[in-house]
């Protein structure tokens, strides 16, 4: 099988390497990734031919990028996957333009834009009966004389992320949580003026520390229909500023009726591909509220695959072998992180404790970093030492858990 195709990914973080990983598990395949730096998790690797290149998330260099492994692997199939959200409308808008030999598991650019727009995502929640928090889309030129449903804490963040980035200051936050009116008022104008020129979502703040969050991971094949759904109880969140709201800690657990739901809004809009919900559970109604959908793997994939369900074969299987598959609700219990133990401990509640150890004393638990099949001692030096720099991140950022 692994004659058969080979992985381009796109990207360099943890989310190319967990996905690599995976690939390599399944098939012993090894994965061509481009990436913009000789930095990160990929660099050094065994199992990933990366490869750098400047402006890497730009359509055209993305079309010259998967021409150029296309015709370097003119026999095989070439598998292209974006792992991260600025490489997402490039791939979308180059889909007419690959080459035969090229599968990009994605929709149509327009729905696309649709769904990673946050305004126009919420509409479809409400259309199809999915909770999401309460919501003021602020458009530019609004000024101050406007008035928000619900009291604060508040959350301000951009309705069209990749613009938003396109425009970079000194306090940029991926999400801002506010306490006053006033500073809403101010946060506006600090975006606004660094040329950002989409709407801002204001949002009602759910309570809640990071052990309130989820995230489903799903993948739909060619015909449309849901193969696979797992849900995620993120039990801790990185709180660096431009990390804020990626997971570190996951616990695998069932919610059936949620992902009901979320399948139901899937296939009826069509979905084909890998997509993840970032969500958080409102302890004052009780019911899941939904924040966005991203169009792709999320960064923490690899929770999915460590739990057993390899997300490299439910692809390969769809696309290259065109296998029938029903839908899978994972429902077994299974650990990831992506820092050392001992942070883990630290920074969450100690009511989540017992299960963690449980599944550590079970084997049932994976840093997906670290990979036996992965030999390089270099690539293995670099991960640990930024292992070592998560104890610094979390002291800088946060106290630690006391109950």
């Amino acid at each position: 099988m692994e004659n058969r195709f080979v992985p381009l990914l796109l990207g360099a973080d943890i989310n190319v390497y967990s996905m690599a990983r995976a690939f390599h598990e399944a098939y012993g395949v090894k994965t061509v990734a481009y990436g913009m730096f000789r930095s990160g998790p990929c660099m050094g690797s065994d199992i990933i031919d990366y490869r750098v290149c400047e402006k890497n998330d730009e359509p055209e260099v993305v079309l010259a990028n998967v021409k150029k492994v296309a015709e370097e692997f003119p026999d095989r199939k070439v598998i292209v996957l974006g792992c991260g959200d600025n490489y997402l409308t490039s791939i979308a808008c180059n889909l007419p333009n690959f080459p035969e030999n090229v599968i990009a598991p994605y929709i149509d650019l327009a729905t696309m834009e649709v769904l990673i727009h946050k305004e126009k995502f919420y509409e479809l929640c409400d259309q199809y009966g999915i909770d999401h928090p309460a919501t003021f889309v602020y458009k530019k030129g609004m000024g101050h004389d406007f008035e928000l449903p619900f009291s604060g804490p508040f959350v301000v963040k951009p309705a069209e992320s990749a613009t938003y980035w396109d425009h970079p200051f000194d306090t940029q936050k991926k999400a801002y949580i506010l306490q006053t009116r006033e500073e809403v008022d101010k946060t506006l104008d600090e975006i606004y003026e660094h040329g950002y020129e989409d709407s801002l979502i204001i949002q009602d703040f759910i309570p809640g520390d990071d052990s309130y969050m989820r995230v489903v991971t799903n993948y739909s094949g060619e015909d449309k229909k849901v193969r696979l759904m797992c849900v995620g109880h993120v039990l801790l969140e990185e709180h660096t500023r431009h990390g804020i709201g990626n997971h570190a800690v996951i616990i695998t657990e069932s919610e059936p009726e949620l992902c009901a739901k979320l399948r139901h809004l899937l296939e009826s809009i069509g979905y084909t591909g890998f997509s993840n919900f970032d969500v958080k559970f409102d302890q004052r109604d009780g019911k899941f509220k939904v924040f966005e959908i991203n169009t792709r793997q999320g960064r923490s994939n690899y929770y999915v695959t460590g739990a057993g369900y390899n997300l490299a074969r439910y692809l390969v299987e769809d696309r290259i072998e065109h296998k029938p598959c029903p839908l899978t609700v994972t429902e077994n219990r299974h650990l990831w992180m992506v820092i050392p133990k001992q942070v883990a401990f630290d920074y969450i509640p100690k009511k989540y404790h017992g299960d963690m150890q449980a599944l550590m004393d079970q084997g049932q638990w994976v840093n997906p970093l670290f990979y036996k099949a992965d030999k390089n001692l270099i690539h293995k030096l670099r991960i640990l030492r930024d292992q070592q720099r998560y104890k610094q991140r979390y002291a800088s950022s946060m106290e630690k858990a006391n109950g």
